[in-house]
């Protein structure tokens, strides 16, 4: 089992970055084909995954139990953490409260290490974890996920005083493009961006660092990871988002979603019931605001 881009409080400490910390970033750029469309507000881009035509059915309550017991854990902010007063907090935990709220049922939320969601969910010690666990044919074996409410998309960074916002294939071939060397961003930028001179780094920071010393002129990375950095100290507002986010599920993952134990349809389509109706309310979109102030799309 993978998580989605991983990210501890030591790292967003070194980043500069307190949570929530609220910065409001440029609107992004007309996305390229294999991007989302997300609604775009006056300076924050918010991904929408519901498809208005497809509304899930008001669950039967009496098929669900008394109470739901989220597991979650406490080392991956923006979306689950501790706060400065020791109780979990984020994204995660936000859309897990809200989903009790729009069902009108008790829930409880426990923190647990990653390693031992399944184990948790197998074993009856709750019922749905929300915790950024990837959906992928390798997960779907063991779990079972409701609609995805959340994905990191892959972003090009670019130095601000180069003013670079064309990241077409033609327009990034005369470029150096840092990349983090042996992942999903690395394979994405060979295929596809094939006459761009890519530049490998052994870790997200030493590719930071390049973009800002002028090594390279682009950096090319997971959208979550780089709005963290742009909105932090640790940037120095040096860089800003360039073109639009990508999102090719071969490469860059299906998203998040809320895991279940197999086979638990009851629970599941009501869960996707509350999400779907968090969207239309707007709850979701204030949530999103206030822990992705700046966009990750």
């Amino acid at each position: 089992m993978r998580r989605l881009s991983q990210l501890s409080a030591t790292v967003l400490l070194a980043l500069g970055i307190s949570i929530p910390q609220i910065a409001y970033a440029q609107a992004p750029n007309a996305a390229p084909p294999g991007a989302a469309s997300p609604i775009t507000l006056p300076s924050v881009a918010v991904p929408g995954f519901w498809d208005p035509n497809r509304r899930p059915e008001r669950p039967d309550v009496t098929r669900l139990p008394t109470q739901i017991r989220f597991a979650t854990t406490d080392d991956y902010p923006p979306f689950s953490f501790r706060d400065e007063n020791g109780r979990p907090a984020g994204f995660n935990v936000d859309i897990a409260r809200a989903i009790c709220t729009e069902l009108a049922i008790t829930c409880t939320l426990e923190v647990v290490p990653f390693d031992q969601l399944v184990a948790a969910l197998e074993e009856g010690k709750a019922d749905a974890a929300i915790a950024g666990i990837a959906v992928t044919p390798a997960t779907r074996q063991m779990l079972d996920f409701t609609d995805r409410y959340f994905r990191s998309p892959a972003r090009f960074v670019a130095r601000r005083a180069d003013g670079l916002s064309d990241v077409s294939p033609d327009a990034v071939a005369s470029r150096k493009v840092a990349v983090v060397g042996g992942t999903a961003h690395e394979a994405y930028l060979r295929d596809f961006f094939a006459e761009a001179a890519v530049r490998s780094f052994s870790t997200p920071e030493a590719a930071r660092e390049a973009l800002q010393k002028g090594e390279v002129d682009l950096l090319f990375g997971d959208g979550v990871q780089l709005a963290l950095w742009l909105n932090g100290t640790a940037s120095a507002d040096c860089c800003a988002f360039a073109g639009g986010p990508f999102t090719e599920s071969l490469y860059f993952g299906e998203g998040m979603g809320i895991a279940v134990k197999p086979g638990n349809e009851a629970l599941r389509q009501s869960l996707n019931y509350a999400l779907a109706r968090l969207w239309e309310e707007g709850v979701y979109t204030d949530l999103y605001l206030r822990w992705f102030p700046i966009s990750v799309y």
